[in-house]
């Protein structure tokens, strides 16, 4: 059987393949303006959905490294703090050891001492109220502003601790419990704070006369292993925070290496390489005029054109 073939049918077909032609290099125009490989879902159902999903990864590990950044300031901060109350501490026992030579001290010499401990003791409390963005570090989630009050109360919550999630199962403690490091309890007995006050108190002892040596509470010296028992507390928390701060900076390097992974992985599905996309556009320039000429050599004038 033979298919009847006429003018109209040939024009109609060569209308068809030159609009089939022309749409196609319109989408080849807007690849390469754009840059993108999906402009719209229905583009590429497979790759839309693979796109959401990198991009919520993406926001994942966007908000993973802003913990882990967050976090890092808050060891930061308390790491400092500790390191600073670690060396009043050491000024506090060069002190006590240099307040224990009893025979050859004044009471003003003693006085001098006493009044350098209690500068210290400012400067510890200063220590250990330090803040990162209005928070301080030794209050665990506390929001009272201080961790310790003038009279050395600790207001911070010993339950309540302050942690970074930084993936998706691994989270990470970045606060200091304050009452175990400064070693405060609910009389604030054994504070560290108040050891500096006894030793204060201890050498501003009743005072002598020429002939009688000054009265002092106790001996100065048997204060020393209590100093050195709260150094080692605050140098073991100084190394707990080294361990903490060790490991949400390895945390933040990972989530450095997974962004540029997911990014690469996001690029490779909706970005379109330039100099495919130029090269796709002009292929299909030469088609689309092809068409056109060979149109043009099919479609030639009849005698019903003239006609008409």
């Amino acid at each position: 059987m033979i298919s009847r073939v006429t003018t109209q049918t040939q024009m109609r077909s060569a209308q068809s393949n030159l609009q089939t032609n022309l749409a196609r290099m319109a989408q080849l125009q807007e690849r390469a303006s754009s840059l993108k490989a999906i402009d719209r879902p229905s583009d590429d159902p497979a790759k839309a959905a693979d796109s959401l999903a990198v991009r919520a990864d993406q926001r994942a590990v966007a908000q993973y490294s802003r913990n882990a950044e967050n976090g890092n300031s808050w060891l930061t901060t308390a790491d400092t703090a500790l390191s600073n109350s670690t060396d009043l501490l050491n000024q506090v026992r060069d002190l006590t050891v240099q307040g224990a030579n009893d025979g050859s001290l004044s009471q003003a010499a003693r006085e001098a001492i006493a009044v350098r401990l209690d500068g210290l003791k400012q400067d510890l409390l200063s220590q250990a109220n330090s803040s990162y963005l209005g928070r301080t570090v030794f209050a665990g989630n506390s929001d009272a502003g201080v961790a310790f009050k003038p009279d050395y109360t600790f207001t911070g919550s010993t339950t309540g601790s302050v942690d970074r999630r930084i993936d998706a199962d691994t989270t990470i403690k970045v606060d200091v419990d304050g009452s175990e490091v400064f070693d405060v309890n609910a009389t604030n007995a054994t504070s560290v704070f108040t050891l500096i006050d006894n030793i204060s108190a201890a050498l501003r002892g009743t005072p002598g006369t020429a002939t009688t040596p000054p009265t002092l509470p106790s001996n100065i010296g048997h204060f020393l292993a209590d100093v050195d028992a709260r150094m080692k507390t605050v140098l073991t928390a100084q190394a707990d925070v080294g361990v903490r701060q060790g490991q949400i900076q390895k945390a933040g390097d990972t989530l450095v290496k997974q962004k540029g992974a997911l990014e690469a992985q996001r690029s490779s599905i909706e970005d379109v390489d330039l100099g495919q996309a130029i090269l796709d556009l002009k292929l299909q320039e030469v088609t689309y005029q092809s068409a056109l000429a060979v149109t043009a050599k099919v479609l030639q004038p009849t005698l019903m054109d003239f006609l008409r």
